[in-house]
């Protein structure tokens, strides 16, 4: 056990449904480290969809406001709690947290906390944390996709979705991926073939690409688009849905789209002809903690470990500090920038 004294901890509150200004400053003392846990000194966390959902309290099971949002850190541990090894005191480590990061300061479960290999910048780091677990358990744990195959990536500018490229290019696998115009020049830096996601015809232009149907398509966007999506889908195909961005902006229950969403996937799931529809979710598993954690400690290793040793370039779009958050935050949802939005102690 180290640092037996409380540690004053800057965070970012999310008070209600707010605009990214209306975002709060607010220091408090950390206790230490109780058992199992340990303190950790934040050097990076970034903006996920996941927090640009919050703030509007569409996220589909996120806290009662007011809460500390953050989905994910990197940072170094500085105290440990009673049964945890004082050797981790020292070690740079990133962690999932769902929220919890936007903070100088968080208290973590050592179980959930994964080694970031040495000569790896923090804010590199932080760009694979949520969006490289994501990326590679969607295409390697759901869709399975193998070598030779063909897929399409929404958003492939995207902070998830740029991961999901390097990741489908180091497998041997052709990408399609949608993206603006302004961003096409960095999706073929990336490998992948683009399309312009605002051309009415983005669809039909798949169907050039690719004339026999792909394999896998990867779809954070949902709404009437997804039927799209669908049909690119050749026999044995295999759609993965990890997003309803179409619905971000409506009013009424966050849970119905969602809910929504299931039952359309249950419903073509049925029909027999040999594709395949499925809901991704990080948190799926989350009841039976040690195969999780070990799942993503499996996982997150692997992404980290192509980081370090250059398979994968990290998609940073810009460093925010703490106190800019706001700035951060209506950054990323700007959705002017490629890669991920990165906010560092």
């Amino acid at each position: 056990m180290s640092n037996p004294v409380a540690t004053p901890a800057t965070e970012v509150v999310l008070p209600g449904e707010v605009e990214p200004s209306g975002l709060r400053l607010r220091t408090r003392d950390l206790p230490p480290p109780t058992a199992g846990r340990v303190l950790l000194r934040m050097e990076a966390t970034g903006v996920s969809f996941a927090e640009q959902q919050m703030r509007r309290g569409k996220y589909y099971d996120q806290p009662p406001f007011p809460f500390v949002p953050g989905y994910d850190v990197v940072g170094t541990v500085v105290a440990t709690g009673p049964g945890v090894d004082p050797a981790m005191v020292g070690r740079r480590v990133a962690a999932v947290t769902k929220t919890g990061a936007w903070a100088s300061h968080l208290l973590l479960d050592a179980a959930d906390a994964v080694p970031v290999p040495d000569g790896v910048a923090a804010a590199d780091a932080e760009t694979v944390v949520v969006n490289g677990v994501t990326a590679w358990q969607m295409l390697h744990r759901t869709a399975k996709v193998s070598r030779g195959a063909t897929i399409v990536v929404l958003g492939a500018n995207g902070g998830v979705g740029s991961t999901l490229v390097q990741l489908a290019r180091h497998a041997g696998i052709t990408v399609i991926g949608t993206a603006s115009a302004r961003h096409h020049d960095a999706v073929r830096a990336l490998g992948a073939t683009p399309v312009d996601y605002r051309d009415p015809e983005q669809y039909r232009r798949i169907r050039q690409l690719a004339p026999h149907g792909v394999d896998a398509v990867f779809d954070h966007v949902g709404g009437a688009g997804l039927e799209e999506s669908w049909r690119l889908l050749r026999r044995g195909g295999t759609l993965v849905s990890y997003g309803t961005a179409a619905t971000k902006d409506e009013a009424g229950n966050s849970r119905l789209p969602v809910l929504k969403l299931f039952a359309r996937l249950a419903l073509w799931n049925l029909l027999p002809n040999g594709r395949s529809a499925h809901f991704y979710n990080l948190w799926a598993g989350k009841r039976r903690p040690a195969s999780f954690r070990a799942r993503l400690r499996e996982d997150l290793t692997q992404v980290l470990t192509l980081l370090a040793d250059g398979t994968l370039t990290a998609q940073v779009a810009a460093e925010f500090p703490l106190d800019q958050a706001a700035a951060a935050l209506a950054l990323a949802e700007s959705r002017t920038v490629a890669g991920k939005v990165v906010i560092v102690a």
